[in-house]
């Protein structure tokens, strides 16, 4: 016989008590993230609503500034700090993150006399913070705070403010830094984007900055996709007078859905595709036909120097397999969607 098992206290818990409990918790958590959500909202609009002239007076000191922008902070505010120093230099303003932490064991060897510092800190009190502040006040450096506190030593020793309003923080024990860190974030991508637009940058200038991945793809020059994939300057082509035979000869080795329809004087004069050569057979007289016959006039075409990115949503909008690539006047290449796609622009 097996042993007495010991009795639990309390009631049995069985799995419809079970299944009640999950469904109260799950209750409980999506309440607490509304609650954590609406706090961030009514921080960010309280933030929309503080902006002012201060705003405008930082935009102007850091586009004239002839250095570089160095963003620093420590902890949660260290992070959000990466994050701004990223995207400005992301977007022309060429800015690096320096942790204060490190700052006073000798990289403040990093901060030049014509540079910014952006320094965040909510409280403006950060012990971290004081090497940087002394520094910039000892060699006349330009010092941004970023701070919910203007009377903080941070905001009483600054050059400028990026003033957060003095929210909520949306975390349940009042400890952990939401609210703030997500004013912090948002007032630093609205001084980016300010200064997109004081600079006139351009998606030309940001594709520099962006060669690779998705976005590079997608600022690449249609010159530069020729020269990418070198194939697609290969323009397969029929005279006008071509018969079915010498048309689906050239769509089929030039393996991009169509073939460009020639005049004798090398102008191009329209466009054959699969679609095509599809709805011109109808009976057998379509073998008398000529490739003006079946052919598309005034075809499609982009400027070399036109974005990859544009030429896919030409290739989208109006529904075209293939697209022509001119340069001064004359067809310099034929890409097809497939083509596009295969750069990684989607």
């Amino acid at each position: 016989m097996r042993p007495d098992l010991p009795r639990r206290e309390g009631p049995v818990v069985g799995p419809e008590a079970a299944t009640t409990a999950s469904v109260h918790e799950g209750i409980d958590a999506m309440r607490t993230a509304r609650e954590t959500i609406a706090l961030e909202i009514a921080g960010l609009e309280a933030l929309a609503a503080s902006i002012d002239e201060r705003f405008v007076a930082v935009v102007d000191l850091v586009k004239a500034c002839r250095g570089r922008v160095i963003v620093t902070g420590v902890g949660k505010s260290g992070h959000i700090g990466q994050k701004i120093a990223a995207t400005l230099a992301s977007t022309g303003t060429p800015a690096f993150f320096l942790h204060a932490a490190e700052a006073a064991h000798g990289d403040l060897g990093m901060v030049g006399d014509d540079d910014v510092v952006i320094a965040i800190s909510n409280s403006g009190e950060s012990t971290e913070l004081q090497a940087i502040i002394e520094y910039c006040r000892r060699f006349r450096v330009t010092l941004v705070a970023m701070t919910a506190r203007p009377a903080s030593a941070l905001g009483r020793h600054a050059d400028a403010l990026l003033a957060l309003p003095d929210a909520v923080e949306a975390c349940p024990l009042a400890l952990a830094p939401m609210t703030s860190t997500t004013m912090s974030l948002a007032i630093g991508d609205a001084l980016a984007a300010a200064l997109i637009r004081a600079r006139n940058f351009q998606r030309d200038d940001f594709a520099k900055f962006h060669p690779a991945g998705k976005l590079g793809a997608q600022l690449l020059r249609m010159h530069e996709v020729l020269e990418r994939l070198p194939h697609l300057k290969e323009v397969p082509s029929v005279p006008r007078d071509a018969l079915l035979p010498a048309v689906i000869a050239a769509i089929s080795n030039g393996r991009r859905g169509a073939t460009a329809v020639m005049e004798a004087d090398g102008r191009l004069a329209g466009i054959v595709t699969d679609g095509d050569l599809r709805r011109a057979m109808t009976d057998r007289s379509v073998f008398d036909r000529t490739a003006a016959d079946m052919m598309t006039v005034d075809p499609r075409q982009i400027g070399a120097d036109k974005l990859a990115v544009d030429a896919l949503a030409l290739c989208e909008a109006e529904r075209l397999g293939a697209l022509f690539v001119e340069a001064d006047g004359e067809i310099v290449g034929l890409v097809d969607l497939k083509g596009l796609l295969s750069l990684g622009i989607v």
